[in-house]
């Protein structure tokens, strides 16, 4: 039986289109709660320049929320520890990096490029696809989208913090929060990372009280690293979904790479 190449390459497009409506739908959600990051920010006693330099270089949602949550708490005496909690939310980039190598291919140039745009939402829509066509044109998209989109709302909301003032009475000081539970919440699939998450919560809220702003996100943070190193209550038939870790058919293996 006779492929036709024709429907080969109409699907093959069907798929990168698909993957564009997904990175932008995805792009248009995670830009809008810039709007109380730059609020916060500005709250927490940065100008409005400090926070757009900052989405603009930094540009990772989670590590951005940390560093100023931490400086709002504690002042510029913890400073040391916000920097401390923002390297440690942003280390997982450094895994997608890894991950996404295949993807994005060869090349100073392109590989520089794309590790601004490696970030969670990113790589989530580009492993999704099933092509490697489509897994490019989804990180890409969304990469770039959410980098325009993000830089825009953060220079909104510190423009709105300066003129409505504290985000606490319109609610979005919950806006980090709830990014935090939507990115960790599809990964409470098995025991372990679910034990991690609530040992975590637990050693967070018990040493907040008596420690400086930053040190119980990092003390947490440790414990879930070494349960992960150790792969404590883990188990060998806990494998990862096809979906969520595999190469699609098109794409070879690298050498030495994931």
């Amino acid at each position: 039986m006779t492929l036709d190449p024709h429907f080969d390459a109409a699907h093959s497009a069907g798929e990168a289109r698909r993957a564009a409506r997904e990175g932008l739908g995805v792009a248009l959600a995670t830009s809008a709660y810039g709007i109380s990051f730059g609020a916060l920010a500005v709250a927490s006693g940065l100008d409005v320049w400090q926070t757009c330099v900052m989405s603009l270089l930094m540009f990772t949602g989670g590590s951005q929320f940390a560093f100023v949550g931490v400086v709002g708490a504690g002042g510029l005496a913890a400073a040391p520890a916000a920097i401390a909690s923002a390297a440690l939310l942003g280390v997982r980039n450094v895994a997608y990096g890894m991950r996404m190598s295949p993807v994005i291919g060869r090349g100073f140039w392109r590989r520089a490029a794309a590790a601004q745009f490696t970030i969670d939402e990113s790589t989530a829509v580009s492993l999704a696809q099933q092509t490697r066509h489509a897994r490019t044109v989804g990180f890409w998209v969304t990469g770039i989208g959410i980098y325009v989109g993000w830089n825009l709302s953060t220079l909104a909301g510190a423009l709105l913090g300066d003129v409505l003032g504290d985000p606490r009475a319109y609610g979005l000081d919950a806006a980090a929060a709830a990014a935090f539970l939507a990115l960790l919440w599809p990964r409470l699939r098995r025991r372990q990372p679910i034990v991690v998450g609530i040992a975590a919560a637990v050693i967070a809220t018990l040493l907040t009280p008596v420690l400086m702003p930053g040190l119980p996100v990092i003390i947490a943070a440790t414990v879930a690293v070494v349960v992960g190193w150790l792969n404590w209550l883990g188990s060998d038939d806990e494998a990862p979904a096809r979906s969520d870790w595999d190469e699609p058919d098109d794409v070879a293996e690298r050498e030495g790479l994931p």
